[in-house]
């Protein structure tokens, strides 16, 4: 069993993901079309799935979401809503993967082929996601303990320094008030979606009771704005509609005179290289574990066991054939499959939720009989 803190290192490690995927970018696009409001009304939004969804899953201590609906659910119901949820965290572990494959072809490694950068990550996150779910929290705390003082250092490297435009990020303020869309409001919320990982991670917990949730919303404010802000602030606010990947082209016209490593650019790339290497190993872990609890076989402790090891392979099988066929799409084709996955992911919370959530109430109609 594991602290109380690591739910808090569940949503930290979704929330700084989340500066390098395609939400800043969906929100810049957005930026005179109600960005702003949206991040505004996707505090309330996502704390309230949140603290539900928390509620929730405390009912079933020691539970994970194959243990809840396997042993409440007919298997013909259970088994294809599995199968339906893992898909969730396997998009999200995909997307990573991609995104930063394509962000390491364009700014650090463009001569080597994009397969090997993809087989060289296949082979860490396949590796990794097989480990005890206690293991990778463990992994979790020690690579956030290590690399938030550098976050930090690159925020405030950033905000002072004397190329930052504080009338571009005014400038944005002034539209504050324009009427946002269900797509902005539906990624600014991904920000929170580290609560959704107790489907699985929730057997860990013994007593799971998460406090100072204001100070969640807070950060979730707080990363979302400076997500959204600062790369407009360096790069104006009609120059950054130019730039495929913000933040990395805010990190390249950072220098720094502390380190050896001058450009603040190779800092940033390795920093966020871990969280994506994390952030995939945790999603798959997740669909991996779902994908078990589908197809686990209720016939013997050795059947069972035999089980896992066909649904191991199967999956490292399929989860990187999957992945290197997507390598072959486009820059705009896969920035077109992360918008989508964003837009419906925030569904599939909301549908998870109801579901424990009828769950529960079958659970507790049954007691009151």
């Amino acid at each position: 069993m594991v602290k109380n803190k690591y739910f808090y290192y569940l949503f930290l490690i979704t929330a700084l993901i989340s500066v390098i995927n395609y939400v800043p970018r969906s929100l810049i696009d957005r930026r005179f079309d109600g960005a702003m409001m949206s991040i505004l009304i996707s505090i309330p939004i996502g704390t309230v799935l949140l603290i539900l969804f928390t509620k929730l899953m405390s009912k079933f201590p020691q539970q994970g979401l194959p243990e809840i609906l396997n042993g409440n659910l007919s298997g013909f119901v259970s088994r294809p809503l599995l199968v339906l949820y893992s898909t969730i965290w396997f998009v999200a572990g995909l997307i990573t993967i991609l995104a930063f494959v394509d962000i390491t072809m364009r700014y650090i490694s463009s001569d080597v082929p994009s397969y090997i950068v993809i087989l060289g990550f296949l082979l860490i996150i396949c590796f990794s996601m097989r480990m005890r779910t206690e293991s990778i929290l463990y992994g979790l705390e020690v690579l956030l303990v290590l690399n938030l003082p550098l976050i930090i250092y690159y925020l405030l490297k950033g905000i002072f320094n004397p190329y930052f435009s504080w009338d571009a990020v005014r400038q944005m303020v002034t539209y504050l008030w324009d009427i946002p869309h269900y797509s902005s409001v539906a990624k600014s919320t991904f920000v929170f979606t580290g609560y959704i990982n107790l489907a699985i991670f929730n057997r860990v917990f013994e007593n799971l009771k998460v406090r100072h949730v204001w100070l969640i919303s807070l950060t979730a404010l707080v990363t979302l704005l400076i997500a959204f802000l600062m790369p407009i602030g360096f790069s104006g606010v009609e120059g950054i509609s130019k730039h495929v990947y913000p933040w990395f082209t805010t990190a390249d016209s950072l220098r720094t005179k502390a380190f050896i490593i001058e450009r603040v650019l190779f800092l940033f790339y390795f920093t966020y290289l871990t969280f994506s290497l994390v952030s995939a190993i945790t999603s798959w872990h997740i669909t991996l574990e779902l994908l078990k609890g589908a197809f686990q076989s209720k016939q013997g402790k050795d059947q069972g066991k035999n089980t896992k090891k066909v649904v191991d392979w199967a999956c490292i099988i399929i989860f990187s054939g999957i992945t290197l066929l997507m390598d072959n799409l486009n820059q705009y084709t896969m920035y077109k499959v992360g918008q989508i996955f964003l837009d419906v992911r925030l569904i599939g919370e909301i549908m998870l939720l109801a579901t424990i959530f009828l769950v529960f109430r079958k659970l507790k109609r049954g007691r009151s009989t």
